[in-house]
Formats: C-alpha cells, sequence, structure tokens
C-alpha cells in the first residue's frame, strides 16, 4: 500500500475566469509514465471561451477546454489522466490534486496567476509499509463468543474493508473502529459490556506490526448505568418475593396445587368414578426463577437475556400447567352439570311417587262420598220395598 501525493490548490473560479484566447491560460502538468504517455512527456491544459469566440488549437500534448461548457470535474477527470493519479477533487473550496503515489506533481503555465494558482511541485511519494496485507490477527473468546482468526487483505476470504472486519468481529462479540489518528480500535459490543477482550495475537502483533503488543483493557463499569440496572434488581426481586407469596397463600380447603399437593374427586357413591388433579411446585424455585445480585446480573445484555430466558421459560411453564388445570375443571364441570340433572330427575321422579294433586284428591274424596250416600239410600229404600210385601202377605 502506498501513501498518495498532494497538491491543495486555492482558487475558487478554475472554470469562471475572463474569456481567454487559446492558449493564454494554460496548466502544464508533468506526465506520470503510464499507458497514457511512456515518454512522460509534460501535458498542458489550455482553456478558451467558446462563447466570445474562442476556439480549441491544436497544439501537442495539449488538451483544450472550452471555459463555457466545461466542468471542473472534466478538468481534474485530465489532470488525474496525466498525472496517474486518481480521486483529484474540489475540498473545502480548494482543488486537491492527488499524483501517482510512484512520481512528483509539477504544475506550472503562463496562466497561473490569472486562476489564482501557484506554481509548484510535490516531493515523490515513499511507498508505505505492506501494513496489514497478509497479516494473521486472532482475538480469543470475549463472553461466550467465537474466537476470531482473520487475515487481511483483498483475496478470496480476507479482511479489506471495515465493515468486513466488523462482520467477522461480530460472533466474537466484538466491533471495531477507526478513529481520527487512523487507529483501529476493538471494543466488546452491549451483549459483552462487561467482559475483557480475549486474547490477541496473530502476526499483526508481532514487532513492528500495526497491532505490535496490543492488548485489551479490563472492562469498566459505567456508575450511571449500573445504577440503573441495580433498581432494575430489586424491582425484579421484589416481582420474586411476590410470586413466592402467592404460590404459598393459592390454597383452599387446606389443598394448595401450586405447593405440591395433589386433588382426588370421587364422582359416583362407589367410589370407581375418580380424578386426580397432581399439583406442582410454582414457587419461584420451582419456575426456575432466583434473586439477582446487584453488581452481577443485569450488568450487560448478555447477563440481562439470561434473566429473560429464565423468565420466558417460566412463562411457558405455567401456560402449560394453565391448560393443564383448564382441562381438569372442564371435567369436574361436566361431572358436577351431569351429577345435577341427574338429581333433579330423581327429585322429579320422587315426587310424582309420593305427593299427590290436593284438588283432585279432593274431587275424589267427594265423589266417593257421594257414591256412599247414594248406596246408602239405595239400600234404605230396598229395604223398605221388602217391608212392603211382606205387610200385604199378612
Amino acid at each position: 500500500m502506498f501513501r498518495r501525493s498532494f497538491v491543495a490548490l486555492a482558487f475558487a473560479a478554475l472554470l469562471t475566469a475572463p474569456a481567454a484566447a487559446p492558449g493564454q491560460v494554460t496548466i502544464r502538468v508533468a506526465s506520470y509514465n503510464t499507458a497514457n504517455d511512456v515518454s512522460g512527456n509534460t501535458k498542458t491544459l489550455s482553456f478558451y471561451d467558446g462563447s466570445a469566440g474562442g476556439s480549441a488549437g491544436s497544439a501537442a500534448n495539449t488538451t483544450y477546454f472550452d471555459i463555457s461548457t466545461a466542468t471542473v470535474a472534466n478538468v481534474l477527470t485530465q489532470i488525474d489522466t496525466y498525472s496517474g493519479g486518481t480521486g483529484s477533487s474540489v475540498v473545502g473550496g480548494k482543488v486537491q490534486l492527488n499524483a501517482s503515489s510512484a512520481a512528483a506533481l509539477t504544475i506550472g503555465g503562463s496562466g497561473l496567476a490569472k486562476l489564482g494558482l501557484t506554481a509548484g511541485t510535490t516531493a515523490a511519494s515513499t511507498p508505505a509499509g505492506a501494513g496489514l496485507t497478509g497479516q494473521i490477527l486472532t482475538v480469543g473468546s470475549t463472553g461466550g463468543g467465537v474466537a476470531t482468526n482473520i487475515t487481511f487483505g483483498t483475496g478470496a476470504g480476507q479482511i479489506s474493508t471495515l465493515t468486513d472486519l466488523n462482520t467477522a468481529l461480530a460472533a466474537n462479540n466484538l466491533q471495531a473502529s477507526i478513529n481520527t489518528t487512523g487507529q483501529i480500535a476493538l471494543t466488546t459490543t452491549n451483549d459483552a459490556a462487561s467482559q475483557n477482550i480475549g486474547l490477541i495475537g496473530g502476526s499483526a502483533t508481532n514487532a513492528g506490526n500495526l497491532f505490535a503488543g496490543a492488548s485489551g483493557s479490563v472492562a469498566t463499569a459505567d456508575p450511571g448505568s449500573q445504577t440503573t440496572r441495580a433498581n432494575l434488581v430489586a424491582q425484579y426481586n421484589q416481582v420474586i418475593d411476590n410470586i413466592k407469596n402467592t404460590a404459598q397463600d393459592s390454597s383452599f380447603n387446606g389443598v394448595n396445587l401450586l405447593n405440591g399437593d395433589s386433588l382426588s374427586l370421587t364422582f359416583n357413591e362407589t367410589g370407581k368414578s375418580k380424578l386426580k388433579i397432581s399439583g406442582v411446585n410454582f414457587d419461584p424455585a420451582g419456575l426456575g426463577l432466583s434473586t439477582l445480585v446487584s453488581g452481577t446480573d443485569f450488568i450487560d445484555n448478555a447477563s440481562t437475556n439470561k434473566v429473560l430466558t429464565s423468565l420466558t421459560n417460566a412463562s411457558t411453564a405455567l401456560r402449560s400447567q394453565s391448560s393443564a388445570l383448564g382441562s381438569n375443571l372442564s371435567i369436574v364441570q361436566i361431572r358436577q352439570d351431569f351429577s345435577k340433572n341427574l338429581i333433579n330427575v330423581l327429585q322429579t321422579g320422587s315426587s310424582n311417587l309420593t305427593l299427590a294433586d290436593t284438588n283432585e284428591e279432593a274431587a275424589n274424596s267427594q265423589a266417593l262420598s257421594t257414591r256412599q250416600s247414594i248406596a246408602v239410600s239405595a239400600l234404605a229404600l230396598a229395604n223398605q220395598s221388602q217391608q212392603s210385601v211382606l205387610q200385604l202377605l199378612r
């Protein structure tokens, strides 16, 4: 990898200069030995104003620009072509010319003063060190993450950008950033904020290399955030105590199905139809929950996620047991409804057998009394008739 040389040219109106004839305003750039010009001849950029009647010339090694139609980007692109550089642009109101890293950049010409430019030459750049190309960086497991083993470079599977580096570090609970001085910094993610970075090694840490002597610092707690997390721990512990008290108080007639007791129900007089409901221990310990310790729990996302996992498991267990108790309740309610209906049927039958209709029975009694009176009267008449016959025979 190489450093690029550059020249900052302080002019703001390169293409808005007064009208000029061809060749009157020129910029000359010492050509870089590239396929564009293997001889390294000096190249000339010449400006004219086509709207004022100017026209392009035909001088060798010269590119002509009509300032009435050309753009700054056109000019900078041509300068890059001549100098072997890339990315020349306007930065902060100044034109920055990036020459090839292997050659100096020389600028001059008869019209520089009109453009507010100063002739000058940059020193040829010298190659920088190989940097991270081909170097290997290893980082031990951090916060239970996957140990990192990466190779820097542009080849397949190698790391050449900050995005690639962060992708490789993500599984190890790490992230990378570049500060204003160009240094690469590795920090733990929020999930492992309380963890120390694993052992750093590899050829990139050898003497003279960019990660030489690099090691992770000890994780430091943030007082403000830890105070907030400590308050959350206290609130969580209060909820745990409430769960414990609720489980202990959930008894009826001496049976507590949330404290491990069992309930046996008999549905008929012979005792052959039964239902046994098994209780569970659903105090915090039975749900897999425990009180937390300030400064140990909730100190980062990883420890918080462990508690969330326990809460999720406890919630799942509660839903499962609620479903089981609901099924048993349905059975009891069905048998209860059946028993009530059976009782009603038996009571109706008993009533039909033992209870009388008073109006009907009164009518029957009156009818019987009437029949008896008629019978007595009939007998009396019959006796009178017999007595009359006897009197005739006397």
